[in-house]
């Protein structure tokens, strides 16, 4: 038996970037051959792809997990890591993802459109890579990042230009039955159908989808029903009409009644989409007129709704009468609608360049260590995962990285002191000063620079601290 799910949870975990690898080359006569050692392979990633041919979201909902493959590890040689394996799930056309709290963040339409639903890590720089004038053999390399993890929600959203809004049994499964080649399950149920239905309808040279939308009934917008649960499927509609029972024997019901019960529960939902469901054109539909007295009920109100402002086709699904020139409106109000909105623009790269005055980091106080301080960043944030706190050289390494960027410069400009606890990413180091902007401020109280205003008291270690910062700012690392 098959099911129909529209909203599902999805866990997604990209792959890990692989570790660099710190080799030197050996080879008789050559003791001293240099780095070779390769980078790590890039994590794999987890990518949403738009498929025409798929129209549910129940793979989601039995196997709502998935994990892209891990880079490997470079290797001696100059040998990179191989890249881990990408996870493509492929989704029906109209699929929103959200985040959990209910933000969302993309809307995916047409076949073939792509998202990257979790990002692999970067991989790690082999100490061939690492290498410099200053820094001719590395003895270590960089670790590679961990992948992205993200809890994510996908609804889907019908991509349909007319929607069908009716009581159950008003005959909405009939009309989308003879209107197009769906077949969807018709009988006379004292229920709603569980499912909505998407048939495709040709009129002319014109041709448009429809959808219809089960239980909405009065009381939905207060958890009654199903209706609200599916009105996400003719967010996107063009035209909304109110199929009407005609032959109803419920003795307090009425085409009048039925209406403005429909209307009521379409003013209480507000579309994630944007827009507002009020505005869109109506018709309404006055079914079932094949039997006697729907016919005379039919003419009855049919000049009340049309007072209104709203069309009224009279129909019957069981012998077709007006379905043509039904067709033919929805027709003309899709053509309409479509003629009215933008011709849709090939997909484009947006770049976004960075400020020239952004230093790429801030820095503000620990509210949870009294004089501590939290470093924010992308960059600074990132070389710290990339560290192997093992390897002394490496942790070194990280310092000159952070010194360029001018995060120590700037918490000695924050009022950082010796010792005090600060925060970068998950790991909280005890800060010592070793720039010269650090060593100044440390030894001297602010508004002077031993280096700049009196450079003869400046002892043997400040110099050569001094002199080590020149010399790093003037041979920048090659992966800077």
């Amino acid at each position: 038996m098959s099911r129909f799910v529209d909203r599902v949870v999805i866990h997604v975990a990209a792959g890990s970037g692989g570790n660099g690898c710190s080799s030197v080359h050996r080879e008789k006569f050559k003791p001293l051959g240099g780095p070779d050692g390769g980078n790590g392979g890039n994590g794999g990633d987890v990518v949403l792809v738009v498929d025409s041919n798929v129209h549910t979201l129940l793979d989601f909902h039995f196997r709502p997990h998935a994990d892209a493959g891990s880079g490997k590890q470079g290797g001696g040689a100059n040998r990179d890591g191989a890249t881990g394996e990408t996870v493509e799930w492929k989704v029906p056309d109209g699929t929103v993802v959200l985040t959990p709290e209910g933000e969302i963040v993309v809307d995916l339409v047409g076949h073939g459109t792509r998202f990257v639903a979790a990002q692999g890590g970067r991989g790690g720089l082999g100490n061939a890579a690492l290498a410099s004038r200053a820094r001719r053999a590395p003895g270590f390399a960089l670790l590679g990042e961990p992948g992205e993890t993200r809890d994510l929600v996908l609804e889907l959203r019908s991509v349909a230009d007319a929607g069908l809004l009716g009581f159950p049994s008003a005959g909405k499964s009939s009309l989308i039955a003879v209107m197009s080649s769906a077949k969807p399950k018709i009988a006379d149920y004292p229920f709603t159908t569980l499912v909505p239905n998407l048939g495709v309808v040709t009129a002319g040279e014109s041709v448009y989808t429809i959808a219809d939308v089960p239980g909405l009934i009065p009381g939905a917008s207060q958890g009654k029903g199903l209706g609200l649960d599916f009105l996400r499927h003719i967010e996107r509609c063009s035209v909304l009409v109110h199929v009407v029972d005609c032959a109803t024997f419920e003795a307090d019901r009425d085409p009048i009644s039925d209406i403005d019960a429909l209307e009521q529960e379409l003013s209480l939902y507000t579309p994630s989409l944007g827009g507002d469901l009020a505005d869109r054109p109506r018709i309404v539909v006055l079914n079932k007129i094949d039997v006697p007295e729907a016919r005379e009920l039919a003419e009855l109100v049919r000049p009340e709704i049309e007072a209104r402002g709203l069309p009224v086709f009279e129909v019957s699904t069981a012998t077709r009468e007006g379905l043509r020139e039904l067709s033919f409106a929805l027709a003309k109000i899709i053509e309409e609608d479509r003629a009215s909105k933008p011709t849709p623009e090939a997909t484009r790269t947006v770049l976004r360049p960075t400020a020239v005055d952004d230093a790429g980091f801030r820095i503000e106080p620990d509210p949870d260590e009294e004089g501590g301080f939290i470093v924010h960043g992308e960059r600074p944030q990132r070389w710290v995962r990339q560290t192997d706190f093992t390897n002394t050289e490496a942790v070194g390494y990280l310092g000159d990285r952070l010194a360029r960027l001018g995060v120590e410069e700037a918490l000695a400009k924050a009022g950082a002191r010796p010792g005090c606890p600060v925060t970068i990413g998950t790991h909280t180091f005890d800060w010592e000063p070793s720039t010269p902007a650090g060593v100044a401020m440390m030894m001297h109280g602010r508004g002077s620079d031993p280096r700049l205003d009196q450079p003869e008291r400046i002892g043997a270690a400040e110099r050569k601290v001094a002199k080590q910062a020149r010399r790093a700012r003037k041979d920048e690392d090659d992966d800077e």
